[in-house]
């Protein structure tokens, strides 16, 4: 903020800015948009995110940070970005006095999240960052830490609570329109060969359970509404040549209070996409229930959920572009972000040690 009023100053609306609602006298009739810049420019920036702030009414598209020079002129080309808002990871730090700039996304490797969200933090600018949050639940504190110091929100990229048929399941935990919720199966998984190489290293937040478990680990959690009290878990591979150090499938369960049992897995080497709801009265699933388009499901009274026919980043980002512009909760902050690498820390103890029951209170 220290910034933008140095920017404000200078350009001679200061007092002009202080007679004014916020952001008011720069974007009249409220059509400001927040400019994004994308830090890593890999694979999900590219078919994802980019595209989908061509669709955002409330974000936009301005600045990329990335270490690969030949990259640079096909994304200017695409995206019209300005030779002023582009970065590398070095200086990326100078994007602090860049009144252009809003938001930076962090979409780097897992294993590296910390390391440039704290630095996309001490810019002043608000934060957003893939999930999973960090490697480490200290690491997901850190990041935490460093948003409040410098009173910039956080939001952690879990496009699937943005969806609509994902909240009539997370307004169902509470409702309970079909009784008490039973027991719950949560899978998600792809047969990846070849597999992304940084996938398939531990220091870089690799692994199945990093990377396509936290999609059923965090559907547990939003289809009851509840937070695990234990967890077990075992780790197998059909192929140990390629998965040397991290899981290609991870199997684990999580118990939740009121007896409600949460069948979970997650792997490299399956195609898995489905979550089911078994309550005293009635059932209710999605099936696909990550995919990036097409989520849709079924109760067992007949009601249908229909896809929502949105792009979920697109619908994820200006949700979180306007919780920065109304000053107003984000969807996912940081702290449900922390809560799932805390319970991902224990699945992989209770796996080392031969898929012991470990409790998370």
């Amino acid at each position: 903020m220290s910034n933008r009023r140095t920017f404000i100053k200078k350009s001679g609306l200061f007092m002009a800015a202080a007679a004014l609602p916020s952001y008011g006298f720069l974007f009249p009739n409220g059509n400001r948009k927040l400019g994004v810049a994308l830090v890593g420019l890999g694979n999900y920036s590219s078919t994802q995110l980019a595209p989908a702030l061509l669709k955002t009414k409330h974000c936009e598209l301005r600045g990329i940070v990335t270490g690969s020079p030949g990259k640079i002129p096909v994304w200017q080309k695409k995206y019209g970005i300005k030779d002023s808002n582009i970065y590398n990871y070095e200086n990326m730090d100078s994007i602090a006095n860049n009144p252009e700039i809003d938001v930076i996304y962090i979409v780097v490797p897992t294993g590296l999240h910390a390391q440039y969200a704290i630095k996309a933090a001490n810019t002043g600018k608000h934060v957003w960052c893939e999930k999973p949050m960090a490697r480490t639940a200290e690491e997901c504190r850190q990041i935490i830490q460093a948003c409040e110091q410098n009173k910039v929100k956080l939001s952690i990229g879990y496009r699937m609570q943005h969806e609509d048929n994902t909240q009539t399941i997370m307004k169902w935990a509470k409702t309970k329109p079909f009784g008490n919720i039973k027991y719950l199966k949560a899978e998600a998984g792809y047969y990846g060969n070849p597999m992304n190489p940084w996938k398939l290293k531990k220091e870089m937040g690799g692994g199945a359970m990093y990377d396509m478990g936290v999609y059923p680990l965090n559907a547990a959690r939003y289809s009851t509404g509840l937070e695990p009290i234990a967890v077990s878990a075992t780790h197998t591979t059909n192929r140990p040549e390629v998965f040397t150090e991290v899981d290609e499938t991870t199997i684990f369960e999580l118990e939740f209070p009121e007896g409600i049992v949460a069948n979970c897995k997650t792997s490299f080497g399956e195609n898995l996409n489905n979550l089911e709801i078994n309550c005293r009265n009635g059932w209710y699933y999605l099936r696909p229930f990550q995919s990036y388009s097409g989520v849709k499901g079924k109760a067992s009274d007949g009601t249908v959920l229909e896809p929502f026919g949105k792009n979920q980043q697109a619908v994820q980002m200006d949700d979180d572009a306007l919780a920065i512009l109304n000053d107003t909760p984000v969807f996912v902050p940081g702290t449900d972000g922390l809560k799932d690498i805390v319970i991902l820390e224990k699945i992989y103890e209770s796996a080392a040690n031969g898929g012991k029951r470990i409790s998370l209170i």
